[in-house]
């Protein structure tokens, strides 16, 4: 299973990897205020749940793909004290604003950010107690490929917490959330990161990824046990939980 058709941010000629890369390369400056602002601060509670249910595991060695400005990579030492926390992503401008926080928060020593390939983890088999992905998985240029790596390097027993939105289906709210995000966030979007394109991308990729029971069929099919999902705010999110 995979998703219906590859959207990409820009065109149709350039791989969806170099292209995602540089969409937020544009729009790191303003990524984190308009992930807050955009969600009404909801996401910040998306985040607290999702790493919330890793507590009883009490992983100490974490990997968090698709890490960006690595805010959950720094809730994830917030609340489960780790021993150490990877964080990759390809956009090393989203980096460098992550290391800023970190440097910021003196939160350098545990948390590590470096630039990273989802589809071509480099670590070893059974690196990881658990791995983390907030809202990336459905920017992966090969789905199965991404997310077998994020099995691969798991350790058996290991979890991954993987966040990413979803589509309601709740009358009158799917109608609301579908003109939001298909009028409303370009617009913002074209007024402060000056690349409307990076939000009109995150609708259509919506769109196009295969959530719920079908993100679940996905992982159950690539070798994840006792996989189970949890809609956030009507449907706007799901957080799925799946052990090695």
């Amino acid at each position: 299973m995979a998703l219906e058709q590859e959207v990409k941010p820009y065109n149709e000629q350039e791989s969806k990897k170099s292209q995602v890369s540089t969409m937020f390369d544009n729009i790191a400056p303003w990524y984190d205020f308009l992930n807050h602002f955009l969600s009404l601060g909801i996401d910040i509670s998306w985040r607290r749940k999702t790493i919330r249910e890793l507590r009883d595991l009490a992983p100490q060695n974490i990997l968090d793909v698709a890490t960006g400005t690595g805010d959950l990579a720094i809730e994830a030492e917030r609340q489960l004290n780790p021993k150490k926390i990877i964080g990759i992503d390809i956009s090393n401008e989203m980096l460098e604003v992550g290391r800023t926080k970190l440097l910021k928060n003196n939160l350098s020593s545990t948390i590590e950010l470096q630039i990273g390939d989802s589809e071509n983890i480099a670590f070893p088999d059974n690196s990881f107690d658990a791995v983390t992905v907030a809202f990336g998985v459905r920017n992966f240029e090969n789905l199965n490929k991404g997310l077998a790596e994020i099995l691969r390097v798991i350790r058996p027993g290991g979890k991954a917490a993987i966040l990413e939105f979803s589509k309601p289906t709740v009358f009158p709210f799917k109608q609301l959330y579908n003109f939001y995000f298909k009028n409303f966030l370009p617009v913002i979007g074209r007024i402060t990161s000056k690349d409307p394109k990076a939000y009109s991308y995150l609708y259509e990729s919506v769109q196009a990824f295969p959530d719920s029971e079908r993100f679940v069929n996905l992982l159950c099919e690539l070798g994840f046990k006792s996989v189970d999902f949890k809609p956030f705010t009507l449907g706007i999110c799901t957080l799925y939980i799946a052990t090695k």
